[in-house]
Formats: C-alpha cells, structure tokens, sequence
C-alpha cells in the first residue's frame, strides 16, 4: 500500500517535531499529512514555533499513531524544501475545520510547508 493510500484510510493523532538549531525540541499536535506526490508531503502551519524552528534547521519528524488499543502507526522524517503564503492553495487543501480553542489561531498567518520524505519507520521499531 502507497504511504499516500495508507494516510488517507489511517484514523489516528500526529505530532510533528521540529528543533532550533542550538538543539531545543519542540512538538505539536498535526493533522495528517497533505500529499503532493509519492516523495512530498505538506502541512499548513501557523506563525508559531514549530514555523519558526524551521526557518532555521529544516528537518522535522512526524510521529502519527493510529486510534486503537495498539502501538501502530508511522514516522516520517522529512526535510523542509519550500513554503508559500497562497491562501487559496491552503484553503483548496485545507480538511474540515477542527475546533481551535483559543482564537488567535484563526487570525495568525498561515504557509503551506512542503517537505520531502527522507525516511519512513513504523512507529515503533527499525522497520
């Protein structure tokens, strides 16, 4: 099963971690990943830090776990290489809207973030 076929059936939560270049992790919860060919992803992201982190190391690990009583699921390592403020793009790929809880969010910039996929694991284990 292509990656592409596999996130679009997989119920589940992602996190996507990123770091400054000092070292510094951080990690945020994500939706799953928008496919733009077999070798591309994107995600849509605010102006927060997860952005920021980017900006200035471009490698990123999303970690996504299937609902259910199992550790299944998959990680992807994935390098950032390009990002674009077209709202009309983000709003063509854009899924249903999930409640936000604070209202900030809705007004920050928004970038569709295109990274390419260096690597995939399950999530746990060498695969």
């Amino acid at each position: 099963m292509k990656l592409s076929e596999y996130f679009e059936h997989a119920r589940g939560k992602g996190i996507l971690a990123t770091s400054d270049p000092a070292g510094p992790v951080n990690a945020a919860v994500y939706a799953r990943p928008h496919f733009m060919d077999d070798d591309t992803v994107a995600f849509i992201m605010a102006e927060r830090l997860s952005h920021e982190n980017l900006t200035k190391n471009p490698h990123a690990v999303y970690l996504f776990m299937e609902d259910g009583e199992h550790y299944t699921g998959r990680r992807l390592y994935l390098t950032m290489i390009r990002e674009e403020e077209n709202v009309e793009v983000i709003n063509t790929l854009r899924r249903s809207r999930h409640y936000i809880p604070h209202d900030e969010y809705y007004k920050e910039n928004k970038f569709l973030v295109t990274f390419r996929i260096d690597k995939v694991l399950p999530l746990v284990g060498k695969g």
